[in-house]
């Protein structure tokens, strides 16, 4: 069978349509498929907002692929014509009180530490400070803040677009609602892929197939990739839009005595409301078998889990939305090639954090199929720290 493309790119969310893009843009034969129609609401790709920042808590080392990401993202912004990025300040909040936080880590600290090494500009507050210039937030006595001036949120479903579209203008063929049955490897050291609707001969199978992945793996690495159910919500604004809005209110992340969270300011106004989501991690679930009703008891639980901390907030759910983070043991990034068969690429199941970075890994992604080795130092993300 003669070779297809240079690379197959399976799942087109945020890191599938980032490296569809990249590799188009180098001129390399790429086709990307997607068993459904994307930017869809099944993955881990949609919701509106996607929060973005530089100084990380997750880990330092992941400041240079946010850096290289806001680059990339202001060339996506240009080429595309499309604004995917809007810029309202950042503020972690530490209340002090809480065991479990985001990634289970030392979120604040981390994110300072990430700050003044790569001089990412900041400022701390005080409990006090917090109070006169956040009065949207309520903090207990002993809380302390971290600002971060550059940061913001994209619209995710845009990003998506806008590299799928750049990607085909450059010549990469998309393949829409086409589900992968298996891929094994050829004699040839190419990837032989069957889906629902053909097969294809590859130099290079991609896997950005998210909570899918570990469906395509063998035992010895699909047991590395766990799903979890995770939960948007949007509340209604009690009386002040004007706390709320994108021109007073940054993206916040918030260590509360019960349980971690995370927003975004409202940025259709009043009728939409601000969107609310956990930082720690749900339960377990299957790609083709979560849950995607949200109770009313799960509404209640989360609006008493913030209220006391955002007063402007009442308890009206406008809506909800349900999305999938794949988890790796550790909670950091797997990027590597498989053991199997050393032509197919794993990529990025994010363990919830992944978006902000996905154009970067993108471009990693075209460094490693082309060159074999990638600017970004990503050694960190490999296979071999889990000793499967």
């Amino acid at each position: 069978m003669k070779t297809t493309c240079d690379a197959l790119i399976l799942g087109l969310g945020a890191i599938g349509s980032a490296a569809l893009y990249q590799l188009a843009k180098q001129g390399q034969k790429v086709l990307g498929v997607d068993q459904f129609s994307p930017p869809h609401i099944y993955g881990s790709s949609h919701g509106e907002t996607r929060i973005i920042r530089q100084a990380i808590g997750e880990g330092e080392g992941y400041t240079p692929l946010s850096v290289r990401a806001y680059e990339l993202w202001k060339e996506i912004e240009g080429y595309s014509g499309q604004r995917l990025f809007t810029q309202t300040g950042g503020l972690v909040i530490d209340n002090g009180s809480s065991k479990k936080y985001i990634a289970q880590t030392d979120f604040f600290t981390n994110t300072v530490t990430s700050a003044k090494k790569y001089h990412i500009p900041h400022h701390l507050l005080n409990a006090n400070e917090l109070r006169y210039q956040f009065p949207q937030f309520n903090v207990n006595d002993n809380a302390k803040g971290f600002y971060e001036y550059t940061a913001g949120f994209l619209y995710p479903e845009q990003c998506i677009t806008s590299q799928m579209t750049l990607a085909k203008q450059h010549g990469a063929i998309i393949h829409k609602n086409e589900k992968i049955e298996y891929f094994r490897q050829t004699p040839y050291s190419t990837v032989y892929v069957k889906t629902n609707q053909g097969h294809y001969e590859v130099k290079n199978l991609i896997l950005c197939a998210g909570s899918w992945i570990s469906q395509l793996l063998n035992p010895s690495y699909s047991h590395l990739f766990t799903p979890t159910r995770q939960i948007s919500f949007w509340f209604g604004i009690r009386d002040n839009l004007d706390y709320f809005s994108p021109q007073t209110c940054p993206i916040f992340i918030m260590k509360g005595i019960d349980q971690p969270f995370y927003g975004f300011p409202a940025i259709q106004g009043l009728e939409k409301g601000v969107k609310i989501a956990r930082g720690n991690f749900g339960d377990s679930t299957g790609a083709d078998t979560i849950n995607r009703h949200v109770s009313p008891k799960e509404i209640s639980n989360m609006f008493q889990g913030i209220s006391r901390y955002l007063p402007g907030l009442d308890a009206r759910c406008i809506k909800t939305a349900t999305c999938l983070y794949t988890l790796t043991p550790d909670n950091h990034f797997i990027i590597d090639w498989y053991p199997e068969i050393p032509s197919v690429l794993l990529v990025s199941p994010c363990s919830g954090h992944g978006f902000k970075y996905s154009a970067a890994i993108g471009e990693v992604v075209a460094q490693l199929v082309m060159n074999g080795s990638s600017e970004c130092d990503i050694s960190r993300f490999g296979l071999s720290r889990f000793n499967p």
